[in-house]
């Protein structure tokens, strides 16, 4: 019976603390961001702690945009060029989706968490792709801050 209640109790824990995504909140996913690491079904993660790359979402007030790769550089600029990922967002039983098309595919993750620095999304084969806020390169190692 014990072990009954404590079953019940996790599985009401891990349920209450799934955050509840509204559409006010897709607006903090505009910019920049950077994978930290991918969690895969297994539970094996895959750290990530230099990027070549960042991933730039801008998604509109009709919950449509657009993703690209960009690559920082040391002055603070990005490398981009004309490759893009349409995306639409919909909401459907609480959850909410993010739909990805280009010319040669087509497919959609689930949006888990965000927050104005930590993004997580899941795929269909139940990857988790944690992403946190990109921030200027700093080289100096001199204590100075970046802008």
């Amino acid at each position: 019976m014990k072990n009954i209640v404590g079953f019940l109790f996790v599985s009401f824990l891990l349920v209450s603390c799934q955050q509840k995504i509204l559409p006010s909140d897709i607006s903090k996913i505009n910019g920049y961001w950077e994978i930290e690491k991918v969690v895969f079904d297994q539970g094996k993660d895959k750290n990530y702690t230099i990027n070549e790359s960042y991933d730039y979402f801008e998604i509109g007030k009709n919950n449509t945009g657009f993703r690209k790769k960009v690559m920082p550089q040391l002055d603070g600029t990005f490398l981009v060029n004309d490759s893009q990922e349409a995306v639409a967002v919909h909401f459907k039983n609480d959850k909410v989706f993010f739909d990805y098309a280009t010319p040669y595919a087509k497919w959609s993750e689930e949006l888990i968490t965000v927050s104005k620095d930590k993004l997580v999304f899941k795929n269909a084969e139940n990857k988790e792709y944690h992403y946190k806020k990109a921030a200027p390169i700093n080289l100096e190692g001199d204590g100075k801050k970046t802008k």
